[in-house]
């Protein structure tokens, strides 16, 4: 937990907080046995309004797909934190530990928001590329499917992720 709170400050995804609220905190094992660190959300998610932005269906993705010739799928880790909380907002995320009050400055996993947040965010940046050649689907790992239709027709431009952020299957 330490070495989480002290690479998070020093990224400034988080910072000593003085908020009257206050949600856990805890790590959760993974499948691959890394730990996922977790805040009990439910409080502040119980009183959010809520963002009603469309999640896009993954039974939609299947039709563009017909025909493509290369598909990649890439998986966002802490995509989330590439967005920015409002000032007047953050101390709404607070949360305890061991060791102190803190706030986070970007979003963080377990708002009932962050889902709808991103995927406005990444329609927006993607816009000219839905359903032509991006598709956008939000699971545990915020990520999108690109493809590429036709037999002879690379995709030459497309989104990208910061090297470490990303995995990349192609198929």
């Amino acid at each position: 937990m330490e070495e989480y709170i002290e690479d998070s400050l020093a990224v400034g995804s988080v910072r000593p907080s003085t908020s009257p609220a206050g949600a856990g905190f805890f790590f959760v094992g993974m499948f691959d046995k890394t730990l996922r660190p977790c805040i009990d959300s439910r409080g502040l998610n119980d009183i959010t309004i809520k963002n009603r932005y469309p999640l896009p269906l993954l039974s939609l993705a299947f039709e563009p797909l017909q025909g493509a010739t290369i598909l990649s799928k890439l998986d966002f880790w802490n995509a989330y934190h590439l967005v920015r909380i409002r000032e007047g907002d953050k101390w709404k995320t607070a949360f305890n530990t061991a060791s102190g009050h803190y706030e986070y400055m970007v979003m963080s996993f377990g708002l009932t928001n962050a889902p709808p947040v991103f995927q406005a965010l990444v329609n927006d940046v993607l816009q000219d590329m839905l359903n032509r050649f991006a598709f956008v689907y939000l699971n545990d790992n915020p990520g999108f499917l690109s493809f590429c239709p036709g037999t002879h027709s690379p995709c030459s431009t497309g989104p990208s992720a910061p090297p470490g952020e990303s995995a990349v299957c192609k198929s």
